[in-house]
């Protein structure tokens, strides 16, 4: 658990997610032609990265959202899938609107911040978080979290997130910043790109290597998705 004294951060993005939004949520990712490709290929760049992590036989999805990762990872037939969230509406949509097949495969959810789950040391081989460290802006915050991923991981952490070294990260920072000149800075960014190099010390400084990485189209798109080991 996070340290005595210490209370985890908070970020505003993750309390929009009443049961309204879980649905809405659940639907625009299963809708449209662009973003079914974006999720194929995503699903695709993920599935790589458990490749990478020597294909764990238990997996914490944190945060699982409304379960975008569960067929995937339910294709290893004995492979344990527990899941978590900091929103229960998100946890819920999931399991009500995922294949029956699918949703049976969770062992267990639970409802946590990232940054303090509560689970015990060692728990699954592999906590496998997509689409939410680009969120972290703060490096102090971002090492927090991957230290409470490390003590609750007896083996790996797959991470993604958005890197620069690319045309598109060049072409969001070009937009954010044109976004910042006509509506000021009063509307604060919730998405970040991160230097490599700066990510990859935050990894080193929660106790994690690098095993390898795996990019959603290389030197095109953004994200990637890291495969760390765990030093004990």
């Amino acid at each position: 658990m996070a340290d005595d004294g210490i209370t985890p951060p908070h970020y505003e993005f993750s309390d929009k997610y009443d049961p309204e939004h879980a649905r809405k949520y659940f639907h625009k990712h299963n809708t449209g032609f662009w973003r079914r490709l974006s999720t194929w290929r995503e699903v695709g760049m993920a599935r790589k990265a458990l490749q990478l992590a020597g294909q764990p036989r238990s997996v914490l999805d944190l945060p699982c959202g409304t379960g975008r990762f569960w067929s995937m990872l339910a294709e290893e037939p004995d492979r344990r899938i527990y899941v978590a969230d900091n929103s229960q509406s998100m946890i819920d949509a999931g399991l009500e609107l995922r294949p029956k097949e699918v949703a049976a495969r969770i062992e267990k959810s639970f409802c946590c911040s990232a940054f303090d789950t509560g689970l015990p040391d060692d728990f699954v081989e592999c906590v496998f978080s997509i689409r939410l460290l680009h969120h972290i802006e703060k490096s102090a915050d971002r090492v927090l979290m991957l230290k409470e991923f490390a003590r609750i991981s007896s083996g790996t952490v797959i991470v993604s997130l958005w890197v620069d070294g690319n045309f598109r990260a060049w072409r969001h920072e070009i937009n954010e910043a044109r976004k910042e000149r006509t509506r000021g800075k009063e509307r604060p960014r919730d998405r970040f790109v991160f230097k490599r190099s700066e990510i990859e010390r935050d990894f080193a400084a929660a106790g994690l290597e690098m095993i390898g990485h795996a990019d959603f189209i290389r030197h095109w798109d953004k994200w990637r998705a890291y495969v760390l080991r765990v030093k004990k």
